[in-house]
C-alpha cells in the first residue's frame, strides 16, 4: 500500500534528507587511497549520531554497517571492511538516516584518485540518468515513466541496467511501496500522486546486467566483475511539483573539480 505524505511529514523528511546529505558530505572529505571502508563507515555513524539521527541501515535485517559500501563491481549492499581503497577504484556509499521518525536515503559513487576514462563516463551517465528519472517523476505520470527514462538513457549510451534491485517508497520506514525499477515501459505502474515520496536510484553496469549475491547473503556484485555505478536521491511530490529532498551540494563542495 502506498502511503502518501502530508506537508508536515514531508517537512520532517526534508530534515532527515538534509542530514543524510550532510553525512555523505562529511565522508567525502575522507575518500582517498589508503583509507579503509570500515573507517568511512565509522565516520558516517558518528556524524549521524552526533547530529541526533539514527543510522537506519545499521542492524537492519542483520546488516553490519551504517553505509552500504560498493567498491568497483559491487552493485549494492556491500559490507564495511578492512579493505583499503586504491588509486583508480570507485566506491558507492549508500546511506539511510532516520531523524524524528522519518528516513532520508542517498547514494553517491566516488572516484578514488585517477579513474579510468571509461569508468568515469559510466559514473557520469549513471548520475545523469538519475536526473532523467527525476524529471519523469511528475504528478499524473506513472512509475514506469521514471523507469523508462532511466533505462533508455543508459542503454542509449551502451550500458546495462540492473533489474533485480530497484528504488522504493520511503517515509517512516526505509522501504515502502511502491517499488521504483530502473527499467520498464512508459505509462505503466502506480500513478504518481501528490504526497508521494520515493527514492530513485539507478544502478548501472559497464558490462553485463547480470548480478551475483555473495555468500554473506547481502553483497551484490556484477557477474562479470566489471564496474557498476549507483546514484540516489529521495524526492517528494507536493503542490503539483517534484522536490529533490536530498542534495549533492555538500559532496560537490568537498570534491570541487573532482565532482562527477
Amino acid at each position: 500500500m502506498i502511503y502518501l505524505k502530508t506537508p508536515e511529514e514531508i517537512a520532517l523528511m526534508r530534515e532527515a534528507c538534509d542530514l543524510v546529505s550532510r553525512t555523505l558530505g562529511e565522508v567525502a572529505k575522507w575518500v582517498a587511497p589508503g583509507i579503509t571502508t570500515l573507517k568511512l563507515d565509522t565516520i558516517a555513524r558518528e556524524f549521524i549520531q552526533d547530529n541526533g539521527g539514527r543510522p537506519a541501515c545499521l542492524g537492519y535485517g542483520g546488516f553490519p554497517g551504517t553505509l552500504c559500501i560498493e567498491v568497483n563491481e559491487i552493485v549494492v549492499h556491500g559490507f564495511p571492511s578492512n579493505y583499503a581503497l586504491r588509486e583508480g577504484d570507485i566506491v558507492g556509499l549508500d546511506c539511510v538516516v532516520e531523524l524524528n521518525g522519518y528516513n532520508g536515503d542517498q547514494c553517491y559513487t566516488f572516484p578514488v584518485g585517477e579513474v579510468a576514462p571509461e569508468v568515469l563516463q559510466l559514473m557520469k551517465t549513471t548520475k545523469e540518468s538519475l536526473y532523467k528519472g527525476i524529471a519523469a517523476c511528475k504528478q499524473g505520470n506513472r512509475i514506469g515513466d521514471i523507469a523508462n527514462a532511466i533505462q533508455t538513457y543508459c542503454e542509449r549510451h551502451g550500458y546495462t541496467v540492473v533489474r533485480e534491485m530497484c528504488g522504493h517508497g520511503i517515509g517512516k520506514k526505509m522501504h515502502e511501496d511502491p517499488e521504483v525499477p530502473n527499467y520498464g515501459r512508459r505509462g505503466v505502474g502506480p500513478m504518481i500522486k501528490n504526497g508521494l515520496c520515493i527514492a530513485i536510484e539507478p544502478m548501472i553496469n559497464l558490462g553485463s546486467r547480470n548480478i551475483v549475491i555473495e555468500r554473506d547473503g547481502w553483497t551484490c556484485r556484477t557477474k562479470d566483475r566489471k564496474p557498476s555505478a549507483h546514484y540516489e536521491h529521495t524526492v517528494a511530490v507536493h503542490d503539483g511539483e517534484t522536490e529533490i529532498l536530498t542534495t549533492f551540494d555538500y559532496i560537490d563542495q568537498v570534491l570541487g573539480d573532482r565532482a562527477i
